[in-house]
């Protein structure tokens, strides 16, 4: 086994942190879901007014500022029948990626569940999981409040 030299060691110091939203079932189908979520502009009908700054979208991106916080950028990155990604855009604090999941149940519901991966080491992790957990709780809250 070769012994690493000075400068070629190589520490890792970020990890990948997930954390999900609590899965809601919505009277609604997937196809409105799917359809709803795909257009970004969509998104800021989702966030809560007194924490978000600086809104700004299109159908395929968008950006926020999270008071107090950091300044959020995400692309729409693929789309799949029971899922669409976004990925981080621009400058974020991390990287990262937004699964937002949805899958048919009995009759017109549809079970709606986001999940946040991101690499962050292991003191921001311990610092934003909780907030950002309630941050998604409260995603999937409010879309299953849209009309």
């Amino acid at each position: 086994m070769k012994t690493p030299r000075i400068g070629e060691m190589k520490i890792q110091t970020e990890f990948m942190t997930t954390i999900r939203s609590e899965k809601m079932s919505i009277q609604k189908s997937k196809r409105e879901i799917a359809s709803f979520l795909r257009n970004l502009n969509n998104l800021e009908k989702l966030m809560p007014v007194d924490k978000i700054d600086n809104w700004q979208s299109s159908e395929e991106n968008c950006s926020f500022k999270i008071k107090g916080l950091a300044k959020i950028g995400m692309k729409l990155k693929t789309e799949e029948s029971n899922k669409i990604t976004l990925t981080s855009e621009g400058e974020n604090p991390f990287d990262f990626t937004l699964d937002m999941l949805f899958d048919d149940t009995a009759g017109n519901d549809t079970e709606v569940q986001l999940e946040f991966n991101a690499d962050m080491n292991s003191f921001t992790a311990m610092m934003v999981k909780k907030p950002l957990k309630n941050f998604f709780d409260m995603l999937v809250n409010n879309l299953a409040e849209q009309n």
